[in-house]
């Protein structure tokens, strides 16, 4: 039986953990970085590349490098409202009307396939640092995803091939990995990620752990603050040389990794510096981009993004039927809250200083770690009470959403509502499933309709229709509707997939499944390459600065190994690939032996006119001989 891991699949990176003796432990990526981004880029060569490979070959692969594809989840194109500068790849909409992302090639992708590409490395991953089958995982959504959003992301999960145990809000899921369950607190965590904020108010009482209100802005983020740099930029650039950089195809992306570089850097600095060379070609040849920002340009150029989190924040407050001061604890989550601004507009807000204890990156994942261990029953001292995040309604006469579950209900819950007919011995009832906080039901969401038919004639306003909704611990909506005069009942489970019918994800699984073993094999040969081609470039620079230096054989054999891994590595043999690199890494050690016992004879002997004509070789090795 496989294990329960816990998953942050976030906007910008994303992050795994599992519990060990009931704590949490972050998987290691098997890159480097204890998070991977959140980023699947598409090769002219037909490569797949998943991860930091992928965001490695953003600035000359633009369009075909998928960023961001979280904040596509489950929204239809006509809903979209991203700037041209936010994405390099192409939107558009498929024959549904959701929004898909077209590669250089004409192919389409689902934000969905997408997902399920990171999440089927991070899958791998897993299995290789456990060393056993993944199955099931805990996944995380931002609190203020609705319901086919939250479906979005499970239908992803299951064409990776992970059967979800739970879909956690990450709010939840950070306050688990935060608090422990003896203590007693009501608790804020501001969640503002890269693509996403929420903010939520629990209340912590013997290990339970009771949300009390929700609410965020799917659309707000740390990408929002990069493309505000980016355009600053572009435009700054366009002022003082007359050049548009938008027109290029490689240059605002180059532009785009600069903004966020400085963005970061600006957490912890005053002023940094852009540099950007040979970033365009002008009338007198080269120009480079090189410019000065300072943090309280960078504030001014975000302020109003990250003041609109404000009102959510009182208003959340005001919705958990508290006050500021019955709060005893601020957590911060999520990348931007590293950002001094954010910092600051959160003690100004909650008039407290924010806990940032554990790392922002991280604590979702974990959270959701521990979530898995609840689920499967590795620790018993914990109860989650998550709460709905969206109203849910049906449309009445006259278009009107009559709402039937209030947003942040407490789950599981079951309510009921009675309606009537509209005209004279109606017969069928249509039955539309909306979700939103909007008074007219064409500015809701739309998850699904049905009728219910058999009802006895009778004029209008007599019969009575019960219609119930009942959610379960997952968020999964059961809707029904009843004749209280026949009996005719029609139920039916409410399970949008944002997009994809189960045929649909039943082929992605099988396509999945079916190049499984064929996709790892590829993966690992598109990562040994990798390896070769740093370990290519490393042994070239060592050559190239130590030429003059090194006899005629060390420099025959260096270049030969050399020319061996390249031919190698232009190949498909993983084999031969990792072969050659051993044996380039085993002459650039024994080439590194060969300087370091050059500059000990310099220092000895002032030089190497010292050693009586003989040459470097035989003297280096008459020394190891000895």
């Amino acid at each position: 039986m496989g294990c329960t891991i816990g998953i942050d699949l976030g906007t910008t990176n994303s992050c795994m953990a599992i519990s060990e003796g009931g704590d949490p432990v972050v998987i290691q990526t098997g890159e480097g970085p204890r998070v991977m981004p959140s980023v699947v880029a598409f090769t002219p060569a037909g490569d797949r590349l998943v991860g930091i490979v992928a965001k490695r070959q953003a600035i000359t692969n633009p369009k075909d490098t998928i960023t961001s594809i979280k904040r596509l989840m489950g929204r239809k194109y006509d809903e979209l409202e991203m700037g041209s500068d936010a994405v390099s790849y192409d939107i558009v909409p498929n024959e549904k009307g959701d929004a898909v992302v077209r590669i250089s090639d004409g192919r389409t992708f689902t934000p969905q396939e997408i997902s399920s590409m990171i999440l089927q490395k991070m899958k791998y991953r897993a299995e290789e640092f456990l060393g056993e089958e993944v199955t099931d995982v805990v996944v995380t959504v931002p609190a203020h995803f609705n319901e086919v959003q939250r479906k979005a992301t499970k239908a992803a999960c299951t064409i990776a091939g992970l059967n979800v145990k739970r879909v956690l809000n990450e709010p939840t899921a950070a306050a688990l990995a935060f608090m422990e369950p003896v203590e007693k607190k009501r608790i804020a965590v501001y969640d503002f990620g890269g693509g996403t904020f929420d903010i939520s108010i629990l209340q912590m009482v013997d290990g339970v752990f009771e949300v009390k209100a929700t609410t965020g802005n799917t659309q707000l983020g740390g990408d929002d603050f990069d493309s505000r740099l980016v355009e600053w930029i572009m435009n700054e650039f366009e002022r003082t040389t007359g050049i548009d950089l938008w027109k290029d195809p490689v240059a605002p992306q180059r532009v785009r990794e600069a903004a966020e570089r400085a963005k970061c850097e600006l957490s912890t600095a005053m002023e940094t510096t852009i540099n950007l060379p040979f970033i365009a070609s002008g009338g007198s040849g080269p120009v480079h981009l090189e410019m000065s920002v300072t943090r309280k340009l960078f504030e001014d150029l975000i302020m109003d993004l990250v003041e609109s989190s404000r009102p959510l924040c009182e208003q959340v407050v005001r919705d958990a039927g508290m006050t500021i001061d019955d709060l005893d604890t601020v957590v911060l989550v999520g990348g931007s809250t590293r950002i001094p601004l954010v910092r600051k507009l959160v003690e100004e807000t909650f008039r407290r200083e924010p806990v940032y204890s554990v790392n922002p990156d991280e604590v979702v994942a974990m959270g959701a770690a521990i979530a898995g261990a609840v689920v499967t029953g590795q620790r018993k001292d914990l109860v989650l009470l998550d709460v709905t995040s969206l109203t849910l309604g049906v449309e009445t006469l006259g278009g009107v959403m009559a709402p039937i579950i209030e947003k942040n209900s407490p789950l599981p819950i079951k309510r009921s509502r009675m309606f009537t007919t509209a005209v004279d011995n109606q017969q069928v009832v249509s039955i539309h499933v909306l979700q939103g906080e909007r008074a007219l039901a064409e500015e809701n969401r739309s998850l699904a309709k049905f009728d219910l038919v058999g009802i006895s004639p009778a004029p209008r306003g007599v019969p009575r229709i019960e219609v119930s909704f009942s959610i379960d611990a997952n968020g999964i909506l059961f809707v029904s509707a009843k004749d209280a005069v026949t009996g005719k009942k029609q139920e039916m489970k409410i399970n949008p997939s944002g997009g994809l019918s189960d045929d649909e994800i039943n082929r992605l699984i099988q396509e999945a499944n079916k190049n499984k073993e064929a996709d790892r094999e590829r993966t690992k040969l598109i990562e040994v390459r990798n390896r070769a081609d740093h370990s290519i470039y490393e042994a070239a620079k060592l050559l190239a600065s130590n030429k003059t230096t090194l006899d005629e054989d060390s420099v025959h054999e260096l270049e030969s190994a050399l020319d061996d891994l390249r031919r190698a590595r232009d190949g498909d043999d993983k084999d031969a690939i990792e072969n050659a690199m051993k044996e380039l890494g085993m002459v650039v050690h024994t080439v590194r032996n060969i300087l370091n016992m050059v500059e000990t004879f310099e220092d000895d002997t002032g030089g190497l006119g010292n050693l009586d004509g003989g040459t470097l070789g035989e003297a280096l090795g008459e020394t190891l001989i000895e």
